[in-house]
């Protein structure tokens, strides 16, 4: 009877042993960081289930018609009544304490991520050794299979919402900073070297040409971190984190068809609820970058200036 073989005996290529490393690696920080990860799974934790409790707060149809006008005043009526109709399912199927519970923890979870990724967008497009350097970690965090981020989380932050929404934050990050560094990077040389030439700071034209230019982009950075994010949200129920996910979870658990169809349709409608609104938002932000645009190109053509020769140091 033949013995079997692990595929390094068999090819000879020795075992590098990967795993153990980085369990050695999370021992250690575990046994010595512990403290600080606590206090910060306190504080997203504490954070989300206070704004879970806002959220729950108020009767669910007055919440159903405040974000259907929202919905309405960004873009037009028929998508207010599209999501009137879609928020009014939720409360129909009875998930939508998990759904406010969800939003909480995406909400959350996105604004750290875009507090993290636009400033790190834009060191990435002002200087290419942060780029450099930034990109091969972004790669990781977004290619990296979303179950695997659970198991470090939960060695460090235990069972609850908190792992969930730290790796919700780490799976949602990378598409902020790639795009918030694609749209400064996509901005005309020629107008940010007409702002170098009437005497612009750094800062001001960052502020008053390459956002406003580059928002349109950097808000379809915002709308992927909220998608990534609902998307993790949802897997997140696995380690705790409650709503939908935990609904979605429980019907796999239970074998239960019909709670894991009215959790994943719940899903669906908050999912394209954001997508519209943030896409929406984002039309706006584009209408207002072309208006700015237009403006800067009739200054320029009134003032006679195209490219001003600019010092390479100073270029953007």
């Amino acid at each position: 009877m033949s013995v079997p073989t692990s595929q390094f005996e068999e090819t000879g290529v020795p075992r590098v042993p990967v795993g153990d490393g980085i369990e050695a690696v999370f021992d250690w920080v575990n046994e010595n960081l512990g403290a600080f990860f606590d206090l910060v799974s306190d504080a997203v934790s504490g954070a989300t289930e206070t704004l879970a409790d806002v959220l729950n707060a108020p009767t669910p149809l007055i919440l159903v018609v405040l974000f259907a006008a929202l919905a309405w005043l960004v873009k037009n009526w028929k998508f207010g009544v599209v999501s009137f109709i879609g928020l009014a399912f939720i409360i129909s199927v009875d998930q939508w304490e998990n759904a406010m519970t969800t939003l909480a923890l995406v909400l959350v979870a996105t604004v750290i991520a875009l507090v993290i990724a636009v400033p790190l967008g834009l060191a990435a497009a002002r200087s290419d050794s942060v780029s450099n350097a930034v990109r091969p970690v972004m790669d990781l965090m977004q290619t990296m299979p979303a179950f695997v981020w659970l198991v470090p989380m939960v060695t460090l932050f235990s069972i609850g919402v908190g792992p969930g929404v730290v790796a919700t934050i780490i799976f949602a990050l990378p598409p902020g900073v790639r795009l918030t560094e694609l749209g400064i990077r996509q901005v005309d040389a020629e107008v940010v070297e007409a702002g170098h030439a009437f005497g612009s700071s750094p800062g001001q034209i960052l502020r008053g040409i390459q956002l406003p230019l580059a928002l349109p982009t950097i808000m379809a950075g915002v709308n992927q971190v909220i998608m990534l994010a609902l998307s993790m949200a949802v897997i997140a129920g696995l380690v705790g984190a409650g709503g939908l996910g935990g609904a979605v979870t429980s019907s796999i658990s239970q074998l239960d068809i019909g709670l894991g169809f009215e959790a994943g349709l719940s899903v669906v409608a908050l999912a394209i609820y954001l997508d519209r609104t943030t896409a929406a938002v984002g039309g706006g932000a584009a209408t207002r970058a072309r208006r700015i645009s237009g403006a800067l190109g009739r200054i320029l053509g009134r003032s006679g200036t195209t490219a001003a020769p600019v010092p390479a140091g100073s270029r953007t």
